[in-house]
């Protein structure tokens, strides 16, 4: 097997020398874009905006597939259940997409612990939220609900943590 990046080339003759060669590559392709740069905090500043933009593509996704494909097949009841969550959905996104670009923005506000703690906590909390009523109600899993609640206190701590 071949691999090679730039002027380094590798010959390997079994599989334990390919991934060794292999990882020296990535390693080496990873330095010259310069991604080894990036600081652990500037990560989770990154993440945090891209779990918000994750989570509101979900919430459309969710919203489209509730609308089209479960609401004949649920209880009004339900469907209400269902746009409850993709509505909490949407609104935490936009929150966690806006923490994370604010973190990304300003080096006061990434300094401040509590904003970071209270993106994750959204994170944390809308998924425990929305997502447990997703599943329940389109799994028909009833117990799931019994998460629900966690994920909105988590929420209200969230909200709290921006106070502080």
């Amino acid at each position: 097997m071949v691999a090679s990046i730039g002027n380094l080339s590798c010959f390997a003759t079994d599989s334990a020398d390919c991934r060794h060669c292999l990882q020296n590559i990535c390693s080496l392709a990873i330095q010259s874009t310069g991604a080894l740069s990036v600081s652990y905090k500037t990560g989770i500043k990154v993440m945090i905006l891209i779990l918000g933009a994750l989570l509101g593509f979900i919430s459309v996704a969710f919203a489209a597939f509730a609308e089209h494909g479960l609401r004949q097949g649920v209880t009004e009841e339900h469907f209400r259940f269902l746009m409850t969550a993709v509505r909490y959905n949407q609104i935490h996104a936009s929150v966690i997409s806006a923490i994370g670009l604010a973190l990304l923005g300003s080096q006061k506000l990434s300094a401040i612990f509590a904003l970071r703690c209270s993106a994750v906590l959204f994170i944390i909390g809308t998924v425990l939220f929305s997502f447990s009523i997703y599943a329940s109600v389109s799994l028909d899993i009833p117990g799931l609900v019994n998460v629900t609640p966690v994920g909105g206190l988590t929420i209200m701590t969230a909200w709290l943590l921006l106070v502080i």
